[in-house]
């Protein structure tokens, strides 16, 4: 039997998603429509807004469904057509130095492709604020680029996701908010990999973006949101229609937005979870270190997603090691998801400055509620074999 502990790729369809749209796909109307067909379509997709809204502390009409994290993201910070995200006249803007467009980008060096290559500043627009070797932001950095950017009359928005797809390092995003809030800027917070793992509050982070996708919680793939605080414009890149509040035109993904809203629903009723599984995570690298002492963990000196452990161990090459221990019924990851199936050194551990050797032989195991003891100890005993292998002299 195989084991799948790969959750921070995807997390495997729960069954009230599934359900769900399996009941969506017997309708037949369109949400735009006014006829009664019309409206029930309309009702199921606000229903679903209003599930996601609350699964994350937000208003309902904060919420525009899109495809997916990366969409959610790179219409958060696209600038080429209105100037980047901006208040409404009358908003905050008001009460600080009166410039409501943004436009200069400052990103942790650490965030997700979609943000670090989906944004659409120019480069000299734009900027990375520096990680320590934990991965954790450096707010000391931010700081400075933010006062150079406040001298020279620049509003700036920042770009901080909440927990690390690699590392599972969760930033320290409230911190951050204030200091930007601070300097009159804007800040988004990409949550695709936090939400359905720890509690999310869009208030309490005080953020003006957020961004989610569904199939990092157990709904589909294929949807996502991007919350967008009241009072905050972005540009639209989907036109030729009045969908999603004018922001995003195009018939609605009814079938995905109906699973969205009921993994929503579930994992909001999914309590005590991540104490479960954050002693299955301790349990093995309990088990790892047992097996080989010298082995690596990333950031786990600083608060980490319950679920998430990356390691390296000295003589491992992380693609032979993801092979092997596919071949022998365990699915994990070598790092992100997100580039197509080839393995490469992390960019996310180049900047936590772990050496190339280290870092190329990183490992990423993320479990999930269906992982078990027994899994888990399956596992050590595959990287038991793995480790008596490369000390033998055997590839790996």
């Amino acid at each position: 039997m195989r084991v799948y502990l790969d959750y921070n790729a995807t997390v495997p369809l729960c069954a009230a998603a599934r359900e769900a749209m399996c009941a969506a796909f017997e309708l037949c109307g369109n949400a735009s429509s006014i006829h009664r067909e019309g409206k029930h379509i309309r009702s199921l997709i606000e229903r679903a807004r209003s599930d996601v809204s609350a699964l994350v502390g937000a208003q309902p009409q904060e919420v525009i469904f899109v495809s997916g994290g990366t969409e959610a993201n790179n219409m958060a910070l696209l600038p080429s057509v209105c100037g980047g995200p901006r208040f409404n006249s009358g908003q905050r803007d008001e009460k600080l130095h009166g410039r409501a467009v943004c436009s200069r980008l400052l990103m942790s060096a650490v965030e997700h492709v979609s943000v670090r290559e989906g944004h659409g500043f120019l480069p000299d627009r734009s900027a990375f604020i520096s990680v320590d070797r934990q991965g954790l932001v450096d707010l000391d950095h931010a700081q400075h680029l933010l006062d150079e950017s406040f001298q020279k009359g620049e509003r700036v928005l920042v770009s901080l996701m909440l927990a690390n797809n690699e590392t599972g390092v969760i930033q320290p995003v409230t911190e951050m908010a204030s200091l930007v809030h601070r300097y009159g800027g804007l800040i988004h917070c990409d949550a695709v990999q936090a939400a359905g793992k720890i509690p999310v509050d869009m208030g309490a982070l005080d953020v003006d973006l957020m961004s989610l996708s569904a199939h990092k919680m157990g709904g589909p793939q294929g949807i996502g949101a991007l919350f967008i605080r009241d009072g905050v414009e972005v540009c639209s890149f989907l036109r030729g229609g009045q969908q999603e509040q004018s922001h995003r035109a195009g018939t609605e993904n009814l079938i995905g937005i109906a699973g969205f809203g009921a993994s929503a629903r579930f994992v909001a009723g999914c309590t005590g979870e991540g104490r479960q599984i954050a002693v299955l995570r301790e349990r093995l690298e309990e088990g790892l270190q047992l097996i080989a002492p010298d082995v690596e963990f990333f950031s786990s000196k600083v608060p980490r997603l319950p679920n998430t452990s990356n390691f390296a161990l000295a003589g491992l090459v992380a693609e032979t090691a993801v092979i092997f221990f596919d071949i022998e019924g365990f699915a994990v990851s070598s790092g992100s998801a997100c580039s197509s199936g080839k393995v490469s050194s992390s960019y996310v551990l180049q900047h936590m400055q772990v050496p190339l050797k280290v870092r190329e032989g990183a490992v990423r195991v993320s479990i999930g509620p269906e992982t078990t003891r027994s899994c888990i100890d399956r596992f050590l005993l595959v990287f038991e074999r793995l480790v008596s292998r490369m000390e033998s002299g055997g590839r790996t």
